[in-house]
């Protein structure tokens, strides 16, 4: 099978999971703080291990760092400006879960295109950078969709509503990844350098603004930071590989 059909099939079904297991049953909070840890050092492996490296191939120290700090810049301004679940099932401030479901879809489907969008910076080096960009986002995105389908399901008692909603977030991934590796086939390698540059910083921001403050301090046993070892770890077996 074609590695970009691996690809958006694996990005699409991580809020599907996620949000079949959030009607069913929610799994226990130690779980999803590892998880949720695992996935920040999977995201920070491949942001620092193979991102920032690639993006100074293609361009330059000077246009990566520009590339960090305009992603970095993204990812803030979509937080503030749109309606938000974090990953273990906190509101932001001012926010309610008893918003309508399309007010929900939009927030977090704004939230997830630019994530489908660096899922297809790989697609440029033809390495397997975004086959672990998208193993990443999808850890990340499981907890989220849990966290968007089981208030909904609590709230309406709807099963199938709530899953139905919660799923349809997995398809803004799809299309920012398709517009993404558009872009890429006709833009210029400096271009490239800073879009490469603005995932690393964009996936930078998801861990220090979510993952990282979701779970850590959370288990008694230091789990969580074993399990943020251990997705390093990860990265650095895949690109072994």
């Amino acid at each position: 099978m074609d590695e970009t059909i691996i690809i958006l099939i694996l990005s699409a079904l991580a809020p599907v999971l996620g949000s079949l297991i959030g009607v069913l049953k929610k799994p226990s909070d130690k779980f999803m703080y590892d998880m949720l840890s695992f996935a920040a050092g999977v995201m920070l492996g491949i942001s620092f291990l193979e991102l920032i490296p690639e993006s100074i191939e293609f361009s330059s120290s000077w246009i990566c760092i520009a590339g960090i700090i305009i992603g970095s810049i993204v990812m803030y301004v979509v937080d503030r400006i749109l309606p938000h679940i974090h990953p273990d099932c906190s509101q932001e401030a001012g926010r309610n879960l008893n918003k309508t479901a399309i007010y929900l879809i939009a927030g977090i489907g704004l939230h997830n295109l630019p994530e489908g969008m660096a899922i297809a910076v790989g697609t440029v080096s033809k390495s397997k950078t975004s086959l672990i960009v998208a193993l990443a986002i999808a850890i990340h995105n499981i907890p989220e969709g849990i966290c968007t389908s089981a208030p909904y399901y609590h709230c309406t008692r709807n099963r199938l509503k709530s899953f139905l909603v919660s799923s349809a977030t997995a398809i803004p991934i799809i299309i920012g990844f398709m517009i993404a590796k558009y872009l890429y086939s006709i833009i210029s390698l400096q271009f490239v350098g800073l879009l490469v540059g603005a995932t690393a910083g964009l996936m930078i921001y998801i861990c220090a603004d979510e993952l990282i403050p979701s779970s850590a301090g959370k288990t008694d046993n230091h789990s969580t930071v074993f399990a943020l070892i251990i997705g390093v770890i990860f990265v650095v077996l895949l690109g072994a590989i």
